[in-house]
């Protein structure tokens, strides 16, 4: 599965065409107001996990998605959209069980349910408008590095 798959629903990512890796400025630009929640994401799961951060892009088609790990082992995926962000999860059976057990809000089980099966995982996506979206990713996060 491809992390920076270029379209979700209705959004595009901010990125596509681009051979570069984009700059702090031009992320700006696209996230506008959801600047603040995607670094002070990224901050936290760094803080919390020890997080490297890390831009790919597999095609110019598809634009491109800041990786957060820890070692080899990847956290989440974030895709810069115009005014918003994507976040991506590939859980394992394990993570996936729990979090299902977890006490997630309605909308991170409704993300739970529609998330597409693939063999290295299953691709949980949700996407980020305001700081109400935060919590389910957070618990995510904890959640796939606990599993």
């Amino acid at each position: 599965m491809r992390p920076d798959t270029p379209v979700s629903g209705t959004h595009q990512n901010a990125f596509i065409g681009r051979i570069d890796e984009p700059g702090a400025g031009e992320l700006g630009t696209a996230l506008g107001s959801a600047k603040a929640l995607w670094d002070g994401l990224v901050a936290g799961i760094v803080a919390q996990h020890g997080a490297d951060q890390e831009w790919k892009s597999y095609s110019p088609k598809s634009g491109w998605a800041l990786r957060l790990k820890r070692g080899k082992r990847t956290i989440l995926w974030l895709s810069p959209f115009d005014g918003c962000f994507e976040v991506l999860f590939i859980l394992g059976d394990k993570a996936l069980a729990a979090a299902r057990h977890s006490g997630l809000s309605a909308r991170g089980l409704r993300a739970l349910e529609q998330a597409i099966r693939y063999p290295e995982g299953t691709g949980v996506r949700l996407l980020v408008k305001g700081p109400a979206d935060l919590p389910v990713i957070q618990k995510l996060a904890v959640l796939k590095l606990e599993h």
